[in-house]
């Protein structure tokens, strides 16, 4: 017994030595949380079918082979990178609640681009994807110049702008790329679409295009911006403490909008890749693309790194395409994930909650140590 106690006081030390790990080990419970709970509601609905609803929910994603594979990466791709937008700003202190905004003028950017400038040729899809970066980065900056030189709460400013981008783009459709026929914008050229891999994946059976290979350049960079150089341990340290950075010679007022920018320009590769394809148009619809608020929700499961939230949004694509043959093989309505996913972000925050537990835990281990053999904490 004293022996498991031992084993068990180990193991709760390592996790006080990497919190990384209760954060891990708190995301997994979160999501076997959330996938219990949605069980249990289809228990209540059609116990004889909870099985078999849980098993297409997890297996979904395999159901067609390569076709549903390859779709799940593609509906994957707009939340990874909105979410590595949220995840950006947060991890050098800052909450960009504003990259649904910020995913609508890159899109529009790129559509505009997608549109007019056929001249580009070859280049076309290219140019179109960096001016909805180039959109979302302006857009971005706004709250971050507001944060920086007038300390306006970057959740109010880009919440706000939030609805300005949405209103504005609904005008500069109306003024500019409006499709009277059908009362929404034009569909890009074939050339501005996103190629398709067909290499990968026969173009008949699957959606999926170079966006993932984007989305993959832009997780690497900014892993390596956030972890290798020395701009992203200056964005860091101004998210710790801007008091302290500025005191170290960092310009903390630059680094703040840096930071937004950058986050902006991620959520506006977003917004490009979503219109990009054949199929979906802006609308003049008064609604706000929900993708931007899901990459909220996308960071806090991916843990706010950029490898996390690629992961974390891969699973959101299964569990899309999941509810999708749900919905198609069983009585259960695709709400159902959206239930599973609230539920999951609410069990999120079990990483704080554990990581008290093991710290009061240690604590009082320690104390103990101490009474019993005079030496000092096991930490």
């Amino acid at each position: 017994m004293s022996k498991l106690n031992t084993l068990y006081t180990s193991f709760l030390k390592r996790l006080a030595e990497k919190p990384s790990s209760i954060s891990i080990i708190s995301s997994i419970i979160a999501i076997i949380g959330g996938l219990i709970v949605g069980f249990i509601v289809m228990l209540a609905i059609d116990p004889s079918r909870a099985l078999i609803g849980l098993s297409t929910i997890l297996t979904g994603f395999t159901r067609e082979g390569t076709r549903s594979l390859g779709n799940t990466v593609y509906f994957s791709v707009p939340i990874i990178l909105t979410g590595l937008s949220v995840a950006f700003a947060f991890r050098t202190g800052l909450f960009n609640i504003g990259a649904t905004g910020q995913l609508t003028i890159g899109a529009f950017t790129a559509v505009y681009v997608g549109i007019h400038w056929t001249f580009l040729g070859p280049l076309h899809w290219v140019v179109a994807v960096l001016a909805g970066m180039v959109g979302g980065a302006i857009w971005g900056a706004i709250p971050g110049v507001l944060k920086a030189y007038r300390n306006v709460n970057e959740v109010v400013a880009s919440i706000m702008l939030n609805y300005i981008a949405m209103y504005f783009v609904i005008l500069m459709i109306r003024r500019t790329i409006f499709n009277q026929q059908f009362a929404r914008a034009f569909g890009p050229a074939t050339t501005a679409m996103l190629p398709r891999l067909t290499q990968l994946i026969p173009s008949h059976r699957s959606s999926l295009n170079v966006g993932i290979l984007i989305a993959i350049l832009v997780v690497g960079i900014v892993h390596v911006i956030l972890n290798k150089t020395t701009f992203g341990f200056e964005l860091r340290s101004v998210g710790f403490n801007r008091d302290a950075a500025r005191y170290a010679g960092m310009n903390e007022k630059r680094n703040i909008v840096l930071a937004m920018t950058i986050s902006g320009a991620i959520a506006g590769i977003a917004g490009a890749i979503m219109y990009l394809i054949p199929g979906r148009f802006l609308t003049i619809e008064t609604h706000l693309i929900q993708e931007g608020f899901t990459g909220i929700a996308i960071s806090l499961l991916g843990l706010s790194t950029p490898i996390g939230v690629f992961f974390a949004g891969l699973f959101y694509g299964a569990l899309e395409i999941g509810g999708f043959y749900l919905q198609a093989t069983t009585r259960f309505v695709p709400q159902l994930i959206e239930i599973i996913i609230a539920v999951i972000i609410y069990f999120s925050a079990l990483a704080l909650f554990f990581q008290k537990i093991v710290g009061n835990y240690l604590k009082r281990k320690t104390k103990e140590d101490i009474e019993i053999t005079g030496e000092g904490s096991i930490l």
